[in-house]
């Protein structure tokens, strides 16, 4: 979950670097470094805490010339956040300088074999391995780069992505992949590596995927790729349409709350397209009503928020086209040994499409021969690639570790793909999915009403900054959204936050009521109006302070609740699009009031690319 960035070209390289890391920063933000080759040797620094401290330390890069180099900003996984656990890690002449994100499981054996041949270690890392492990076989066979990498990663298991710079190579950037995320950006002032899209928007929009075991050649005029037996193997780039405004602050204090006022644009973005003639039209999915029809039961596999819109989606697959579902955490999916069938497909969301317990989710359905079906945000990444079928989320980059926009987004995707389903196995009528697609392209406007009055929510949520426990409740679909707002307020406020169905709480968990708790009562969902409400009763009397989030057209519940937030009549299926966006709010507020790092909430990376 690190963060790499690699610049060789005409322009002094460690500013590139460090405004590509600041891009990355979600990804990572314990500590930080770079490397560059200036004049005859390679040059290192690195520090703890954020990037800011590197580039203080290096006067925002100045004091670092040089045209070639690579940096880092890291999340924690083999030694604690230190100066010598920082990246670039090097070997023992400092002549090889390596940056790499992902986990080398065998590092320990390794260890102890370069140890017997008299290698020394500094760090705790498993990353230093990978130094002296070049450096050995770049000696053993006549200083050629291109064979030691080919032997090292042969001997690594694990997942990395790799930025390397050789001393005696000093216009040449070297970058090898493997289950962990890496692109290389190609312009005219110079070409990049790194590990996400938005740290090269503002060179070039024009990207090559690496692939697992494939190695990238990086010099300022030419990009060259190898196989993993060393090569050369031809590879064509993607056009990144992405606005490069989004993945900048634009005036917003934080990027959570600016992508929180994107979502009626994202969600826009992701249902206009796909809407034709009252029709829906995936053009990427590739999918005929025939293969629909002949699917028996869908599994969702996801990870975090992206699990939490498969649970609200459940009900609408169910509900409107009639297949059975299941929701699987991927973390677990595969150790379960599920049961996959002749007749099953298998959904996995995920924002960035390189989430390391979903890709491996997929590829373990394939290797079974069942169907799978990627729902991404970035186009050309791992899962987008790997999947059979895949549909995207137009949310643009997402730069807040919590995520708000792409949530939204993947809800409406799979609003459309329920929809769609549903219309070609004869579950709807043309009537009746007309009116579905009017509602659900009124969910932008509706959200810019909810977003328009946010004053309320502030100021309840000043009121709770100093709780101890926060729960949220709710029936069906309110319990998916109740899921996603605790996620939302404990990842970025560290508020103790729980959700629990609300039927469930007299089998125990009421029992964690207290005089003044606040608890959350998410009621959406107009059959079971009444049976929350009694759930409401039965906390109100042991104390509670009880906020709702409802529909404008259930005032009754005043009577019941302390406090209410209203969102606008839409269909049931479709209540999480605007009931989440109060909820958003409220955890974003308490977080700013407690003086939080909202976009970089304390042990948290955004993209997850390691088990």
């Amino acid at each position: 979950m690190c963060g790499i960035v690699g610049y060789v070209g005409k322009e002094q390289a460690a500013p590139i670097l460090l405004d590509g890391l600041s891009k990355l920063e979600y990804r990572g933000y314990d500590s930080a470094g770079m490397a560059v080759y200036d004049g005859d040797k390679i040059v290192i620094n690195k520090t703890t805490g954020r990037l800011k401290v590197l580039s203080e330390l290096t006067h925002d890069g100045a004091t670092m010339p040089g045209n070639i180099g690579i940096g880092h900003t890291r999340w924690a996984t083999h030694g604690e956040p230190s100066e010598v656990n920082a990246h670039p890690h090097f070997n023992e002449n400092r002549t090889i300088a390596v940056v790499h994100n992902g986990i080398i499981e065998n590092y320990q054996k390794l260890r102890n074999i370069l140890v017997e041949r008299g290698y020394k270690f500094r760090s705790e890392t498993d990353t230093e391995v990978v130094a002296h492990l070049l450096d050995y076989y770049y000696n053993k066979y006549d200083k050629d780069p291109l064979t030691a990498l080919v032997k090292v990663i042969h001997r690594v298991e694990g997942s990395y992505a790799l930025g390397i710079l050789f001393a005696d190579h000093p216009d040449v950037v070297y970058a090898v992949r493997k289950d962990s995320p890496l692109i290389v950006g190609q312009s005219e002032e110079g070409n990049l590596i790194a590990s996400d899209v938005p740290a090269v928007l503002k060179y070039t929009r024009d990207v090559f995927f690496i692939e697992n075991g494939e190695i990238a050649r990086l010099t300022k005029d030419t990009i060259a790729f190898y196989n993993v037996d060393g090569e050369p193997i031809e590879k064509q780039s993607k056009h990144i349409d992405w606005d490069i405004n989004a993945a900048e602050k634009n005036g917003y204090e934080h990027f959570m709350l600016k992508e929180i006022y994107e979502q009626p644009k994202a969600v826009r973005d992701t249902i206009s397209p796909r809407i034709k003639d009252n029709d829906i039209v995936i053009e990427e999915l590739g999918m005929t009503d025939e293969e629909i029809r002949e699917i028996k039961k869908i599994y969702i596999v996801a990870c975090g928020s992206a699990y939490h819109t498969g649970v609200t989606c459940k009900y609408i697959f169910e509900g409107l086209a009639r297949i059975p579902v299941e929701v699987d955490l991927a973390s677990e999916f595969r150790y379960r040994n599920p049961i996959l069938e002749d007749g099953t497909l298998v959904i996995i969301i995920s924002q960035s499409g390189e989430t390391a317990d979903s890709l491996a989710a997929l590829r373990l359905a394939k290797e079974q021969g069942i169907k799978t079906l990627g729902i991404v945000n970035v186009v050309g990444s791992s899962i987008a690639r790997e999947a059979d079928k895949v549909m995207y989320t137009w949310a643009g980059p997402e730069i807040a570790v919590a995520t708000t926009k792409a949530y939204s987004c993947q809800l409406v995707a799979q609003y459309l793909l329920a929809l769609k389903f549903a219309k070609a196995r004869g579950k709807i009528t043309e009537d009746e999915l007309k009116e579905y697609l009017h509602e659900m392209e009124m969910l932008p406007n509706q959200i810019e009403i909810l977003l328009g009055n946010k004053e309320k929510i502030q100021k309840f949520a000043n009121r709770y900054v100093a709780a101890k426990d926060v729960f949220f409740i709710g029936r069906g679909i309110d319990y998916a959204i109740s899921l996603e707002g605790s996620l939302k307020l404990k990842e970025i406020s560290y508020i103790h936050s729980e959700a629990y169905a609300a039927g469930e709480l007299k089998h125990g968990t009421i029992s964690l009521i207290e005089d003044g708790t606040l608890v959350t009562a998410v009621v959406t969902q107009e059959e079971l109006y009444k049976k929350t409400i009694s759930n409401i009763v039965e906390v109100k009397t042991r104390g509670a302070y009880v906020l709702a989030v409802t529909n404008e057209d259930n005032p009754d519940i005043e009577r019941t609740v302390d406090s209410v937030i209203y969102i606008p009549k839409t269909n049931k299926y479709f209540t999480n699009s605007l009931a989440i966006i109060p909820l958003q709010l409220f955890a974003y507020y308490v977080s700013v009031g407690k003086g939080l790092d909202v976009d970089k909430p304390r042990n948290l990376a955004k993209s997850v690319t390691v088990e």
